[in-house]
This record gives structure tokens, C-alpha cells and sequence, in this order.
């Protein structure tokens, strides 16, 4: 699934026509908002697993000299990542955990590399929220659970400016959380600035 979805996205961007040169360049500062949407893996104590990630950034970034920004943002996310494990504590037991929605804040900074595309880096905080579902086999020890982790984030990522005001969007991110767990993701994004 990831192969297919990088392949879409690239497919997307080398069709994308080049700005003519009498075209405004692209605006790199102010109001942006994105769509994201990705493939999602996490690995909690040697567990691991994968699935869908989606949700929604906004941010601000601040234009420095002609080519680069420095800016600050923030994303809500939703995933489809779940996994069970059984025969944990006794015979017929099963533990089924699923992450639910992250949210993130930060800051990133970028740079024109061409005249339509900006390379960018990121890094901040990062919330996310664990789903544990317990089932002893037998109606007596069942139990669910939802605790919160706290965490940090860093991404890379590409963005090519397809109009003045919209771009398409590629990148990597890793989320370290406390009490062990991690996550990637590569995420393709359609975004506005305004």
C-alpha cells in the first residue's frame, strides 16, 4: 500500500505542468491549511503494527529574505492503526490496542530549492491517544482503557507548489512517546495558503 501511494503522489507531481515564466511566483508565507493522509506503522514494546492516518494541519509561516520561512503549526490526526495479541495471561485472553487521534504542535523551517518547490524540516510536541481493550476469555476480567502519551516529533518533508496559492505535498515523520512507544508515518498532503 505505501509503494502505490508514493508512486500516486509522484505520478501527481511530475505531471503537474512547470509555473510559466511570466507566472507570480508562488507565495511561501502566511495562513496555510492541509489535508494529510498516509500510511501509519507503530511499534509499542517489540509489538508492531500499521494502518491509515489521516486528518487536518493548519499554520502560519513567516517569510525570511526571499527564499526561506520559519513558522509555526498545528495538526489534529485520526488513525486506523490497530492490532491484539492473545494468549497474554492465561488460555483464550486477548488484549486489542488501537491508537486514536494525535494531535500535534511545533514549528518548522523551509527553503526554496527551485522556483516551485520549498524542502522543510519539523519538530514538537505530540499527544496521542491509546486504546486498550482486554477480554479474558470468560466474563469476569474484561476491561478497556484509554490513557494518553505524551511525545516528540520530527519530520522532513518536500512541497511543490502546483499554483500560487496550492501545493502538493510528500513526507516522512517519527513520533517518539513515553513508556516505549514510537511511530512512522509517510504522509502525501494538499494544501492552501491564504
Amino acid at each position: 500500500m505505501y509503494i502505490k501511494s508514493v508512486a500516486a503522489i509522484a505520478a501527481t507531481i511530475l505531471a503537474t505542468p512547470a509555473f510559466a515564466q511570466d507566472e507570480a511566483p508562488p507565495s511561501i508565507g502566511g495562513f496555510r491549511v492541509e489535508a494529510v493522509g498516509g500510511y501509519d506503522t507503530a511499534r509499542v514494546n517489540d509489538e508492531s503494527g500499521g494502518g491509515v492516518v489521516y486528518g487536518i494541519g493548519v499554520g502560519y509561516d513567516f517569510q525570511v529574505g526571499r527564499r526561506a520561512i520559519l513558522g509555526v503549526e498545528a495538526e489534529a490526526a485520526d488513525s486506523t492503526n490497530d492490532g491484539c495479541a492473545t494468549e497474554l495471561f492465561q488460555a483464550g485472553d486477548s488484549l486489542c490496542a488501537r491508537l486514536g487521534r494525535d494531535l500535534y504542535v511545533g514549528a518548522r523551517a523551509g527553503v526554496m530549492v527551485a522556483r516551485n518547490v520549498q524542502l522543510y524540516a519539523r519538530a514538537g510536541y505530540t499527544n496521542v491517544r491509546v486504546n486498550l481493550d482486554y477480554d479474558d476469555g470468560s466474563a469476569g476480567g474484561n476491561f478497556s482503557l484509554s490513557q494518553n502519551l505524551d511525545g516528540v516529533r520530527v519530520g522532513a518533508g518536500a512541497q511543490l507548489h502546483v499554483r500560487r496559492n496550492a501545493y502538493l505535498g510528500g513526507e516522512f515523520r517519527y513520533s517518539n512517546y513515553e513508556q516505549g512507544g514510537d511511530r512512522g508515518q509517510f504522509v502525501g498532503t494538499l494544501g492552501f495558503r491564504f
